[in-house]
């Protein structure tokens, strides 16, 4: 995914003119904190705005790292935890088939 390579470039830029704020500069990880954060709120009967689910790693399948097990109060049945952690990783996918 292009925007992987061109996140690190804008950080750079924006140091280089002296106006950088790591706040206010948004990877694609943030996708993968919306779509974790729903299906969370979803399966718990929460609002989405009060889940903050972690995620780690990268922007690509498996790569996609769902840290749920840090999640106060959440409680998952395995099956639910495997469905979760695979929409969150393959949500982008589940985009482009419904597209298409």
């Amino acid at each position: 995914n292009p925007v992987n390579s061109t996140v690190p470039i804008a950080a750079e830029v924006l140091k280089k003119h002296g106006v950088y704020n790591p706040k206010k500069l948004v990877g694609v990880t943030t996708l993968d904190v919306c779509r974790a954060n729903t299906f969370v709120a979803n399966s718990q009967g929460w609002d989405p705005k009060d889940v903050d689910v972690t995620v780690i790693g990268g922007h690509a399948g498996i790569t996609i790292l769902p840290l749920f097990s840090r999640v106060d109060g959440a409680k998952f049945s395995d099956e639910e935890l495997e469905a979760i952690t695979v929409r969150t990783q393959f949500g982008g996918d589940e985009v482009v088939a419904a597209k298409a």
